[in-house]
């Protein structure tokens, strides 16, 4: 039987307040693996949204209307480095000023490489490498991790478009990279697991009456990170000493994780041509070092691969990308995408 609250019990409910509900922090992220990071932390409180779709370049990009809308209603941003996406700095400022800013490569922790130089990294093998963790509270954790001898850089060309853009007329910047820090840090999953904490204080910090699901959440990823590295390294200690080339010299932060150094990139950036003198100078390491495989980026020149590694027996079709393109945008993209460098290597050394 139903029942019927009656006239005079009723109005009073009615007209008492509602209890106050806290509201999820609107989250912006600049590329899917910083998006896979931040939504493990939510969880199922939300999801952030993406600034940059998948398959883009960072290192130029321009916003669509509900992109520019996601950033300017954003409460926290979450992004990599004003050196990977230089003109998002411009965006936040216009857009999202009032919101709390978050560039991870600059959370205590962190560990920084340097570009290596030249597209076989010969300077890079004959100079020690300008690498460092932010907050020595920190450092320790690196080493736990399976932190190697810091030995191998980056050469991305991302904070100078003038430089991809005249990449086929000049060919002193493909002999010459630029000195300074390299920006792909999320392709360290140690990097990662720093991350996941700092994420999950800044939201914290916004929505305080979730800040437990918040920390737990990281938590959980952090350790979900560690079994993959642990994983991941028992398995590429096998196969030291693969021998390969990568489309363009993003990976650095992977190889110097478990230690599986890339031979070389075939171009300056990735969004550039190599010229006939970078080319030539692929060729002849591959021939001197019997490089096995030449990594390829889907979304960039598949044609340029078949032409510069023709006839030469080198296996040329293992996707390498730094940004997960192909995979489910959630929080499984970042260890999908790990993974997935891994398993590269893996087939090359079969190769």
């Amino acid at each position: 039987m139903r029942h019927r609250l009656l006239p005079s019990l009723s109005l009073p409910l009615m007209l008492a307040p509602a209890v106050a509900v806290a509201e999820v922090p609107s989250v912006a992220v600049d590329i899917p693996p910083v998006h896979s990071l931040v939504a493990r932390v939510m969880g199922e409180l939300g999801s952030p949204d993406l600034v940059i779709q998948s398959g883009a370049s960072p290192h130029g990009y321009s916003m669509r209307p509900s992109e520019a809308r996601a950033l300017s209603d954003a409460d926290v941003v979450f992004f990599v480095s004003d050196e990977l996406t230089p003109w998002l700095a411009k965006a936040r400022a216009s857009l999202a000023a009032d919101a709390d800013a978050v560039e991870l490569m600059e959370v205590p922790g962190t560990l920084h490489l340097t570009y290596r130089e030249g597209p076989t990294f010969e300077a890079h093998h004959h100079a020690d490498e300008a690498s460092s963790v932010h907050g020595e509270e920190h450092g320790e954790e690196h080493d736990k991790h399976g932190g190697h001898d810091q030995h191998h850089g980056d050469h991305d060309e991302h904070h100078d478009g003038d430089h991809e853009a005249h990449a086929d007329d000049d060919e002193h910047h493909d002999e010459h990279g630029h000195d300074g820090e390299n920006p792909h840090g999320w392709l360290d999953p140690v990097n990662a697991h720093t991350w996941l904490g700092a994420i999950a204080e800044s939201l914290a910090a916004q929505d305080p009456e979730h800040a437990a699901t918040y920390r737990s959440n990281a938590q959980a990823g952090q350790q979900e990170l560690e079994a993959l590295t642990e994983s991941l390294s028992a398995r590429l200690a096998q196969v030291q000493g693969t021998r390969y080339i990568v489309f363009h010299d993003a990976y650095q932060y992977f190889e110097h994780r478990f230690d599986v150094p890339a031979s070389g990139a075939i171009s300056l950036g990735d969004a550039s041509t190599p010229s006939p003198a970078r080319v030539k100078e692929i060729q002849a390491r591959v021939k001197q070092d019997d490089i096995q495989c030449v990594f390829r980026e889907p979304q960039y020149n598949p044609a340029l691969i078949e032409s510069v590694f023709e006839g030469t027996g080198v296996k040329t079709s293992i996707v390498f990308e730094p940004l997960g393109v192909g995979l489910p945008l959630g929080e499984t993209l970042y260890p999908q995408l790990i993974e997935r460098l891994g398993q590269g290597i893996l087939r090359c050394a079969d190769a």
